[in-house]
């Protein structure tokens, strides 16, 4: 009789370590795609200028300081509505940012890219800089909130970006210190509080390759 040696169990190789344990994402200019398209294309429905939304929240002084008081959640969506459309010169204030952002589309690309990083074991995080939630819900509306382990909202902590305040607020509810988070906006001046706690930061500018750039950077496989 022949006997034969055991099998010997090769030892399972370990999983690579990934260069962060988590992603921070904006939301406008991040998770969305062009929304300042969606917005011309309403204002021109409107018989407004195409760039009258832009223009006005931008530039007018009272419509600028309204939207500031938003963001901070010192002022609510509806009555934003009501003291913004005769601004922008539009006859009926309800849901006007609702029916407003109607047509603005989520970004497959990076929503793809926050699934394949949750799967692969990194805490995901919303810091926005919130336009209200009620009558008119984005984050709702585009359907992202189930991306997320931690939502940090201007609205909800009556402070927004660049504020350092809420960088740490997003560090101390995701319990990670800045150099393990890596963290997406479109905005140049969001990113250096961010770099000031250790946190690395990339700037959605709005060129192809963003998603998969950001996926190598992760070491998470790209999204399809």
């Amino acid at each position: 009789m022949t006997l034969t040696a055991p099998a010997v169990a090769r030892p399972r190789e370990a999983e690579p370590e990934l260069p962060f344990a988590a992603l921070i994402l904006d939301f406008v200019g991040v998770l969305t795609a062009d929304a300042g398209a969606a917005l011309r294309a309403w204002c021109l429905a409107q018989d407004l200028d195409a760039e009258a939304w832009r223009r006005t929240l931008n530039h007018d002084p009272e419509a600028s300081r309204l939207y500031t008081e938003l963001e901070a959640g010192q002022l609510s969506q509806a009555e934003w509505n009501r003291r913004v459309a005769p601004i922008l010169g539009v006859p009926e204030h309800k849901n006007l940012m609702g029916r407003a952002w109607a047509g603005v589309r989520p970004a497959a690309d990076m929503i793809a890219l926050a699934r394949s990083a949750r799967r692969a074991g990194l805490k995901v995080a919303l810091l926005s800089n919130s336009f209200g939630l009620d009558p008119y819900d984005p984050y709702e509306a585009l359907g992202v909130w189930e991306l997320f382990d931690v939502a940090v909202i201007s609205e909800r902590e009556g402070i927004a970006k660049p504020d350092p305040a809420i960088y740490r607020l997003t560090l101390d509810r995701l319990g990670l210190p800045g150099e393990a988070c890596l963290f997406v906006d479109d905005h140049p001046r969001n990113l250096p509080p961010a770099e000031a706690l250790g946190i690395t930061t990339v700037l959605a500018d709005g060129q192809p390759g963003t998603a998969a750039h950001i996926a190598s950077l992760l070491g998470v496989p790209a999204a399809p």
